[in-house]
């Protein structure tokens, strides 16, 4: 070893800041202080790596802070990793970059535990999300989800005075809030025109921040390339396929004292517009020299947004006029699509309404969207 890299480690060890408060030693230290560069095993690299202090920085004051979260957990049966929902609530709470910038920000969780390092005022905010879900109901909850689509938006036209406009950040979409009332009255009004259909009208029940998804997909299949064959006989084709339909994401979270809902939405619509012939001059085993592959041409849709909205009143969204997944197709997708067989476009209206515990009566049957 050289004088010079001896001294470097010296200094190095010797100019080590004292930081002011750390973390518990069981989490935060490391088991040698030794700040000696440790290099890759391709030196040419020049990548240095070293031990670091033995401590987490606190230069912003970040205290580390265990959440039980054992409460909720417990209560979530279908999910794998019930945490799971917690830190994806808190990520859209806070944003992500807090967490990956300055100040030094730790997120981490178990099925019992939630571990947090963060400043102070970070940590407030992570416990108020918290107490969210280990201090609600232990029951379900209902929420009523209704995706309608109508041939033309000029239903805003008759509606517009029932409607109250919210701030909605996804280009083309567009959200308002209505009492109850308004939102039976919108709805009639929908069922009384030719060109809307109603596909899908469930009582969802689901835990406290949980996700749930409607989906309706079906695949298309079709011949996108060649390539060579293995024994260099000639060419073969590669089959393809796109999942054509939509999905629908939904994860509702209840605040403490029950007075407002908040939910994230995503939802995503493919359609296959139509499939651009290709003849490749090629010979492919079993055919002739000359094939035809398939180009698709796509449409595509995604809406994914967090909206709040209080309990005692309907969300409602328009997704625009969006592609209509295989809307002219005439096979098992066309009865099934959700957004109209006959139209290769339509205005998708989602009414979304919490209607309480599971069990409980929200409201009258009749006052529903």
């Amino acid at each position: 070893m050289s004088l010079r890299f001896v001294i470097a480690a010296a200094l190095l060890t010797i100019g080590s800041p004292c930081l002011a408060q750390t973390v518990p030693t069981a989490r935060s230290t490391v088991a040698s202080r030794d700040l000696t560069p440790a290099y890759t095993a391709d030196a040419r690299s020049g990548l240095r790596v070293t031990k670091g202090s033995g401590t987490l920085p606190n230069e912003h004051g970040q205290v580390w802070r265990e959440y039980d979260v054992s409460a909720y957990t417990t209560r979530v049966k279908e999910s794998d990793k019930p945490q799971q929902a917690i830190v994806d609530w808190i990520l859209r709470e806070t944003g992500t970059d807090v967490w990956f910038a300055e100040p030094l920000g730790i997120l981490s969780a178990n099925t019992t535990t939630l571990r947090v390092y963060h400043t102070p005022q970070m940590q407030q905010t992570v416990r108020d999300m918290v107490e969210r879900f280990v201090n609600t109901a232990d029951e379900p909850h209902a929420l009523g989800i209704r995706l309608v689509t109508v041939g033309s938006p000029n239903w805003r036209a008759r509606a517009v005075s029932l409607l109250k406009p919210i701030d909605v950040k996804s280009p083309g979409v567009e959200g308002w809030l209505l009492t109850r009332e308004n939102a039976a009255m919108v709805f009639e009004e929908l069922k009384a025109r030719a060109d809307v259909r109603e596909h899908s009208a469930p009582r969802v029940e689901m835990i406290n921040g949980q996700s749930q998804t409607l989906a309706r997909t079906q695949p298309q299949r079709y011949l996108r390339g060649v390539q060579p064959r293995t024994d260099g006989l000639g060419f073969e084709l590669l089959p393809g396929q796109i999942e054509e339909g939509y999905s629908l994401e939904i994860s509702p979270l209840l605040s403490l004292d029950g007075k407002t809902v908040d939910a994230a939405v995503k939802c995503q619509v493919d359609q296959v517009e139509k499939l651009v012939p290709v003849v490749l001059d090629v010979p492919v085993v079993g055919q002739g020299p000359r094939v035809q592959i398939q180009v698709p041409q796509l449409v595509s849709w995604r809406l994914n947004e967090r909206f709040r909205w209080p309990t005692d009143q309907v969300l409602l969204l328009s997704c625009g006029v969006v592609a209509n997944p295989a809307a002219d197709a005439g096979g098992g997708l066309a009865a099934m699509n959700p957004f109209g067989a006959s139209k290769s476009r339509a205005d998708a209206l989602l009414f979304v309404d919490y209607r309480g515990v599971a069990g409980e009566v929200a409201l009258p049957k009749g006052a529903q969207p």
